[in-house]
């Protein structure tokens, strides 16, 4: 079977994150670890390159260039709407209503869904890669733990907002 960087990705969120955070820090430890349960090393290479990637500030993601105003809609332009669908779209929008992700977090999660080397991210994937951002966003406990339930519920076919 063919791993992806998104393979990898989520193994290690179910398996370290959460668990040992510090073994994160020995990224040669976890990479023997990770090539051990099969995965390639190239993808793993490119899993904690994504990693990294939650750490750096990313420019367009700087608070200069979000909207003040709340009622302020977010306009995808064509890339980001081809890897992202309408299913994906209106769950970032939902997300964004009942206050789960506030602007900065939303650009975050857009980021890092386009840095994946995937054509599109279906919702289930993207719902994943809320989740990973939360769990790096300080303060953001209860918004990581309503979407930690919406992915294990989808995981036991619920997939429901609660």
């Amino acid at each position: 079977m063919k791993e992806s960087v998104f393979d990898v990705l989520v193994y290690l969120f179910e398996n370290y994150m959460d668990d040992r955070p510090e073994l994160y820090a020995n990224q040669k430890q976890l990479a023997l670890e990770l090539s051990e349960a099969g995965f390639h090393r190239g993808e793993i290479r490119k899993a904690f390159r994504w990693l990294d990637g939650l750490s750096v500030e990313h420019p367009l993601v700087s608070a200069q260039w979000l909207p003040r105003d709340a009622a302020a809609i977010r306009h995808y332009d064509p890339a980001e709407a081809r890897k992202l669908d309408a299913a994906c779209r209106g769950f970032l929008l939902l997300m964004e209503q009942h206050g789960v992700l506030d602007a900065r977090t939303r650009e975050r999660v857009i980021e890092r869904a386009m840095a994946l080397e995937l054509e599109e991210i279906t919702l289930e994937q993207l719902k994943w890669i809320v989740l990973m951002v939360l769990s790096r966003q300080p303060g953001a406990e209860y918004a990581h733990a309503l979407v930690e339930d919406m992915v294990y519920d989808d995981l036991q076919g619920e997939g429901q907002l609660h």
